[in-house]
């Protein structure tokens, strides 16, 4: 590459590069258009099923039936559309104040240009709070350190020198320099990573799965059962137009028609509820996945803790005190120097998060004492070097004759500036290392008095130093986050933490947070176990440290090979492979990256990692109550196939139409169906372990459940059809009167499926004011179809008179005892 001219890039050679090579973005964006999702939705098994039947009925020349059949389905897709291009107006918003703006050095001139503008051979000025637009090289550097923990997951700051190099998407949190652009967009060590996500393919979603195997297996039986019943009318009868008609009824009778509308709409409304607390969901299947979760990956820096230093321990002398219940101006006269030598050897106005926690601590402590000192003049710093771990700031009090030096450091760099004996220097590495042994960052400080008149050192060594004491600096735990842990593991959730941070620090961490820390696999272990090995160990190992990107990826699928849900949390670039490859990536939407935003399936908007544990037991809820709905599904499809198939067996006119079905599956049922979305989570949902992945939307209890209850009400309406046909003058409203006691059964078998009180009297206690409307609904829409005569005569009916009306509640209703009695049998 040729050398960047001392002055910068001219404009012209930018625009040039930038026309070349493209902007500076990651190219990361999994925004899909709005035919790619309308064409996904219609590609579904279920939807291909409403289609074909609503082009059957095209083809038999009943467009009414066929639009309403082919309408349900645009509404549906306009529901998923509409969800998806919600969140990604949400993420684009987060993506919009992510964007950083860079200063380069152009024409000899300084500018301040968007980052996607930054072009390769630019000069970047750097300086503290700026966000690294590109990769680049050092030209120069002063006190330069930056945050890399998006990228590598370290949280602790990396000092750097000229020929050094500085990455994409690091935070500057001290100093100043000056870097040569030699990589931008996916060319970067950021876009690399990003890259890598198109390789990770999505995670199927389990249910899905289940219900489209499901359809398949019923389209069979249903394909089957409609030519064998047109065929048999046709032959008995000689209408073969009837015949079809009758083998549509019954097919349509027994494909679950409502179930992609109960499933979306369930889906949905959960994505909903969990945007209410913050959680937006960007794949609907992620909600219900997320009740099989059986172990959730963990990022420590930013997601378990603040990504927020904070003083933890102070150490003068023989003395050490804690600080985290210390109240304000309560700091111990003993500890008054450690902390005014701490901030003095900070920056005025720092971002480095160490020196931000000196002067929180000490606006809080020294206020109103003679320890702070907002008048001094810094008059000369000496930088932190490799060769020795510890920088001095040089202080010009007005009015005095000695100008004040305050250094800070590592602890052994900072002994050996104040020449300590070798017992002092023990006592203190042994102080030092406790602290550390806590997980803390600790730092030695150190005081000096120099002779203003004097001419000032070259090097720090030339000061006389005096050991002021330690301070341990701790990365503080999330409030939330030791209930939380707590709680997923009381719902058989086994928590792992993943860090790039020091084996220490991480198990320090996890014990204040509640996971287990007693056995730790460092990313070098890692890299010398074979596949077989490494599975073994993630199965008893719950803290690992030192890893490396790649590496969480490889411990995803380890644990996936295992049989295991896995969910992963993270908000770093690092974490993005991982985050894909989980059955559930959960990104923290206010410090997460736009890559790991892209790559995962849910975004906490509020970096809250309580919220993931309400997102699991949202998704836990959901799965309970739409294994409710497709229990009452099932028991109100058994009626409908006995009422399609019955009367042929008798020899009796048929009762319903097409048209009667699709007002069943379509209006009555996912109306009735809503009830259940709203019911509340159970008590003991969190205290249960996941399901397994083995256990179906449906076991054999429920099955039966829906077939006995199926059979009372086919029992009561087929009897009822067979009594009125016997009387003449009930035969123009037996269609209509069974019709009513049929919807009516249906609307009150909602009733005992969702009760959970046990005895008849408390049948009605539970009821919600969904439930109420629901019931209203469907009773008014029965009322008009039956009672309205231009209606009834739409549906094919005669109007019921008032007696038989009142005989269509009462028997309807009657139902509800057995089918209570079922449920307590079932249940």
């Amino acid at each position: 590459m040729t050398p960047t001219p001392p002055n910068g890039l001219t404009s012209d050679q930018a625009a040039e590069r930038l026309r070349q090579e493209g902007p500076n973005e990651l190219g990361v964006s999994q925004r899909r258009t709005l035919w790619v999702m309308a064409r996904d939705v219609v590609r579904e098994p279920m939807f291909l099923l409403l289609m074909g039947a609503g082009s059957v009925y095209l083809a038999t020349g009943d467009a009414h039936e066929a639009l309403i059949l082919l309408g349900f389905v645009a509404i549906i897709m306009t529901v998923t559309v509409l969800q998806e291009r919600r969140t990604d107006n949400t993420l684009e918003t987060l993506r919009d104040l992510s964007s950083p703006r860079a200063q380069v050095l152009r024409d000899g001139t300084v500018r301040r240009v968007a980052g996607r503008d930054v072009v390769r051979g630019d000069l970047l000025l750097l300086s503290e709070g700026d966000r690294v637009p590109a990769d680049g090289e050092l030209v120069e550097a002063h006190e330069l350190a930056t945050d890399e923990s998006l990228l590598t997951g370290e949280s602790e700051a990396v000092s750097k020198a000229p020929a050094d190099s500085v990455f994409a998407g690091t935070l500057v949190v001290r100093g100043q320099g000056t870097a040569r652009v030699g990589s931008t967009g996916q060319r970067t060590e950021l876009g690399r990573i990003g890259q890598s996500l198109q390789a990770i393919g999505l995670q199927a979603s389990p249910l899905r799965d289940e219900v489209a195997r499901l359809t398949r297996r019923l389209v069979v039986v249903g394909i089957a059962l409609c030519l064998l019943l047109a065929a048999l009318l046709g032959l008995l009868r000689g209408d073969w137009l009837q015949a079809l008609l009758g083998g549509i009824t019954l097919a349509m009778g027994i494909l679950p028609q409502e179930l992609p509308v109960i499933m979306i709409v369930f889906l949905a409304l959960a994505a909903r509820r969990l945007a209410v607390q913050q959680v937006l969901t960007r794949r609907l299947n992620a909600v219900e996945t997320l009740g099989q979760t059986t172990v959730l990956c963990v990022d420590k820096t930013g997601t378990l803790t603040e990504n927020r230093m904070a003083v933890a321990a102070l150490v003068a002398g023989d003395q050490v005190l804690e600080t985290h219940d210390l109240p304000d101006a309560g700091l111990p006269e003993a500890f008054h120097a450690l902390l005014e030598y701490a901030v003095l050897a900070s920056e005025i106005d720092p971002h480095d998060p160490m020196e931000k926690a000196f002067h929180r601590l000490a606006a809080r402590q020294l206020q109103g004492t003679e320890h702070l000192h907002p008048r001094w003049d810094l008059a000369r710093e000496y930088e932190l070097s490799p060769e020795l771990l510890a920088m001095t700031h040089l202080w010009r009090p007005q009015g005095e004759v000695h100008d004040v030096v305050a250094a800070k450091g590592a602890p052994e760099a900072v002994a050996d500036l104040c020449h300590l004996p070798d017992a002092e220097r023990t006592r203190v590495a042994e102080e030092a290392a406790r602290l550390a042994d806590r997980g803390l960052r600790v730092l030695g400080v150190a005081k000096a008095r120099h002779r203003r008149a004097s001419q000032w050192p070259d090097i720090q060594h030339d000061f006389d130093f005096e050991w002021v004491g330690l301070v341990g600096l701790a990365d503080p735990l999330r409030a939330e986050v030791p209930a939380a842990i707590a709680q997923c593991r009381r719902a058989g959730i086994r928590v792992v933490m993943i860090t790039g941070d020091h084996p220490r620090t991480a198990r320090a961490i996890a014990a204040q947070a509640g996971i287990q820390s007693d056995r730790v696999l460092t990313g070098e272990d890692m890299a010398s176990l074979d596949a077989a090995s490494l599975s073994e160990r993630v199965a008893a190992v719950h803290v690992f440290a030192r890893i490396k990107p790649q590496q969480k990826l490889a411990l995803v699928e380890a644990l996936k090979a295992r049989g295991e849900i896995v969910a992963m949390t993270g908000d770093g670039v690092n974490d993005a492979p991982a985050l894909k490859a989980a059955h559930i990536g959960v990104a923290m939407g206010q410090r997460g990256t736009d890559v790991a935003r892209e790559a995962a399936s849910l975004v906490l908007l509020h970096d809250d990692f309580s919220a993931i544990v309400h997102a699991i037991e949202a998704g836990r809820r959901t799965f309970a109550n739409l294994r409710q709905a497709m229990v009452y599904t099932l028991a109100v499809h058994v009626p409908i196939v006995c009422l399609a198939l019955l009367p042929v067996l008798f020899g009796l006119p048929l009762v319903l139409a097409p048209l009667h079905i699709a007002f069943l599956e379509l209006v009555i049922d996912p109306a009735c169906s809503l009830v259940f979305e709203a019911e509340p989570a159970a008590a003991d949902l969190m205290d249960q372990p996941p399901r397994q992945q083995t256990e179906p939307l449906l076991g054999a209890s429920q099955v039966w459940l829906s077939l006995v209850q199926g059979a009372w009400v086919s029992l009561v309406v087929i009897g009822l059809y067979v009594v009125l046909m016997g009387h003449d003058e009930a035969v123009a409203s037996a269609g209509a009167l069974v019709f009513a006691v049929l919807v009516i059964a249906n609307a009150v078998l909602i009733l005992p499926s969702r009760s959970r009180h046990p005895a008849w009297r408390r049948l009605f206690s539970g009821l919600t004011p969904v439930s109420l409307w629901v019931l209203t609904g469907t009773l008014l829409a029965l009322g008009a179809v039956v009672l309205v005569p231009p209606l009834a005569q739409a549906f094919g009916f005669s109007a019921l008179s008032a007696p038989f009306a009142a005989l269509a509640l009462i028997l309807g209703c009657a139902l509800l005892l057995p089918f209570q009695l079922t449920k307590r049998w079932f249940g």
